[in-house]
């Protein structure tokens, strides 16, 4: 009888040990599952638009206190993530999905005083009252972003990530969630893996927390994303190192430029064999796992939407910029004027007498205004990037007419900011690499990379993968490098050396 008790308590154990995420040593193993996307996740995805995440003056987070402090902290559409896991809150846990994402900071979830919000009722919830380590905050917080909102309250309890219990730690019950993105979406919340310079109210997020209470040996953590479409795992987010299966050879690590977001300084962009010019002396980048698009200058994507054959929108700025100040423009750039002075010369490009570079394009995201334009601004931004255009073909030795047509060609391949950019799933094998360059390695992104496909059979639909994203400088021009370029490449993330690395995955 002894025997039968001590069998049962032992398949008892192992049934339970299996339950739980794997875990050696010092490494905390965070299982991530994953969901197809459909054609009207990824256009949704474009319609948010990133830039209300990393454009200024798009959107903030307001926390309503007695002494009205605002802090401003994007949040972007997470319609498009692919990758969530699940953790644990209260006593005893309560359990939730959500996207561990690197661009944000706090930690969401719904709760259960959430009663006019339809998102709540298909999500799980939070319940304060059935957790012993509850203990109430009860400020209020908001957080606005392009398609709405998100408001609700702070809380503290214990969280369990894996196998490790986080103590007291703050997180935001919320108690509105009116936007469709949270409607559809397959998770109940969002952990966030940023900066605490980001956070809402200035919480502590709960990796800084994992890293203070001594919970992980190493203040490390790295994604490996499954790509395998077929694959039971989507992937695994390790806290406290890296697991050596999951990549090849030895990470390129970049030093990060500014706190917040992980964002570190990247070099030239090539198209095929052929560098763009654009990032050669440098854009800032940002790793972003809540993400699965790769987004970046418009000036950038409209070439790459013409190389891949993506459909694009007709810019007649543009179009009226080759047409009637092309050869103006080609002769400036030949007779050595500087390509920034370029269009200030050809009086395009003016603010208050001074010159003026824009800090958008317009189709994409809003122009910060520093004074009244006496040109159409329209005209100056077509016209910044048919000098870069221009500029990077001068480069090729191309002659008048090819470049002008060439331009010309690229102006019916500006990327529209309002839906997604369709391509020939048939074409895709002849098109061409795209390769980033980090600490003077290339990091290549082959056309079965960087394009999504969502449908099976006669009905299968295929995206670029690319948006367009303009920041203005300081802080652009910007890529955000997105689960795209985070699935080929093993990612780390190294708080305690304040760097990023990337290898192949394997």
């Amino acid at each position: 009888m002894e025997k039968k008790h001590l069998c049962a308590a032992l398949l008892l154990w192992a049934i339970a040990c299996s339950a739980l995420p794997a875990s050696s040593g010092d490494l905390l193993r965070i299982s991530l599952k994953k969901h197809r996307l459909d054609v009207n996740s990824i256009k949704a995805a474009r319609v948010a638009k990133l830039q209300d995440r990393y454009g200024k003056h798009v959107n903030g987070i307001e926390k309503k206190s007695s002494d009205s402090d605002i802090d401003i902290v994007p949040l972007k559409n997470y319609l498009d993530a692919q990758y969530y896991g699940e953790i644990g809150i209260g006593s005893p846990p309560q359990k939730f999905r959500v996207i561990f994402d690197t661009g944000s900071s706090n930690l969401w979830v719904p709760s259960s005083k959430c009663y006019f919000s339809i998102a709540c009722w298909i999500h799980s919830k939070y319940k304060a009252s059935k957790s012993s380590t509850y203990t109430r905050d009860g400020e209020s917080c908001s957080i606005r972003y392009g398609t709405g909102s998100i408001s609700g309250h702070f809380s503290m309890d214990n969280v369990q990530v894996g196998d490790l219990v986080v103590k007291d730690q703050v997180f935001i019950e919320a108690t509105r969630e009116p936007s469709i993105t949270f409607i559809v979406a397959k998770f109940d919340g969002i952990l966030g893996l940023g900066f605490q310079e980001i956070s809402v109210g200035n919480t502590t997020p709960v990796w800084y927390n994992m890293v203070g209470q001594g919970l992980v040996k190493e203040s490390v953590f790295s994604f490996w994303f499954n790509r395998d479409a077929n694959a039971k795992q989507g992937g695994e987010l390790v806290f406290g190192g890296v697991d050596p299966k999951h990549f090849k050879g030895n990470h390129t690590y970049a030093p990060l430029t500014q706190k917040g977001y992980w964002q570190f300084n990247m070099g030239d962009f090539l198209i095929g064999n052929t560098s763009t010019g654009y990032c050669a002396g440098g854009c800032a980048a940002i790793v972003d796992s809540g993400t699965s698009l790769l987004a970046g200058p418009t000036t950038i994507v409209t070439q790459i939407n013409h190389a891949i054959g993506a459909e694009g929108i007709v810019s007649m700025e543009c179009k009226t910029i080759v047409s009637q100040y092309g050869e103006m423009i080609w002769d400036l750039l030949v007779s050595g004027v500087r390509p920034d002075q370029v269009c200030s010369q050809a009086g395009l490009c003016f603010v208050d007498g001074a010159q003026h570079v824009s800090s958008n394009i317009r189709t994409v995201v809003e122009r910060e205004t520093e004074g009244t334009s006496v040109g159409e601004a329209p005209l100056c931004t077509a016209c910044e990037m048919a000098v870069v255009w221009m500029q990077n073909q001068l480069k090729q030795e191309g002659t008048k007419e090819k470049v002008l047509e060439y331009v010309n060609q690229l102006c019916e391949k500006i990327p529209s900011p309002m839906g997604e950019s369709a391509i020939d799933c048939n074409s895709i094998s002849s098109m061409p690499d795209i390769t980033f360059t980090i600490k003077d390695k290339a990091f290549v992104l082959t056309p079965e990379q960087y394009i999504l496909k969502t449908g099976e059979g006669v009905a299968t639909i295929c995206v670029s993968g690319f948006a367009a994203l303009d920041v203005p400088p300081p802080r652009g021009p910007l890529w955000i490098l997105g689960d795209i370029f985070m699935g080929p490449y093993h990612t780390v993330f190294d708080y305690g050396k304040s760097q990023v690395g990337f290898a192949e995955a394997a």
